[in-house]
């Protein structure tokens, strides 16, 4: 197990003693994972940045592609906060209302601890995987620009699934508890994935070169 890895599973870890020990609900759950969308955005936007400092193109696409990024990808995250706070939000909740919303239930939930988790985990990824090992020398803007995407819309597809789920049995210890399970494995696959797109191409064996 990469130590990136191992850092993914314990942050992953952090929301079940919210469930165990602060009561978390479904709601709770799923407003970290949503918030978990904007620490998604701010690491990709630096990869971005660093992304091959030496060709010139990218620091001239870079002029373009960040800025559409952090707007589309903005917008993306407010329709999918909307929906959060309308569908599993306490009664009264404003969705359109959607930041103060979101800080207030924070702090009424205690949600600091999970979500600075969150942030250490990707935090330690983008430099351990990205800087250290070498990624943001064979990423491209182009496949940057779609990487959160495809995690942020299979994660989060599943977790709001198995939130209405949760949500209909009542929202029960153990359901709860294996949501989090659920959303783990998830990530981790996700995880997985791009290590191997961003991984160093292999070098042809002798054996491929004579064939």
């Amino acid at each position: 197990m990469t130590p990136s890895l191992f850092a993914l599973i314990l942050a992953n870890a952090v929301p079940i003693l919210g469930v165990l020990f602060l009561g978390w609900t479904v709601f709770p759950l799923l407003l970290v994972y949503w918030l978990e969308n904007a620490v998604i955005g701010g690491f990709n936007v630096a990869k971005m940045l660093l992304a091959q400092p030496r060709n010139p193109l990218e620091w001239a696409g870079k002029l373009f592609v960040i800025p559409f990024f952090i707007v589309h990808f903005g917008g993306f995250m407010y329709v999918h906060g909307v929906l959060v706070m309308a569908f599993f939000g306490p009664h009264g909740t404003q969705p359109f209302d959607l930041i103060p919303t979101a800080f207030s239930a924070v702090r009424a939930n205690q949600l600091g601890w999970s979500l600075m988790g969150l942030i250490a985990s990707h935090g330690f990824s983008f430099f351990w995987n990205y800087v250290k090992n070498g990624e943001y020398q064979r990423a491209s803007l182009n496949a940057l620009m779609g990487q959160p995407y495809g995690r942020v819309i299979v994660l989060h597809l599943t977790v709001l699934f198995g939130g209405w789920l949760v949500m209909l049995l009542g929202s029960p210890l153990p359901a709860l508890v294996v949501l989090v399970i659920i959303k783990t494995v998830v990530d981790v696959r996700a995880h997985q994935a791009e290590r191997r797109k961003f991984a160093v191409p292999r070098s042809p064996t002798i054996l491929q070169t004579v064939r």
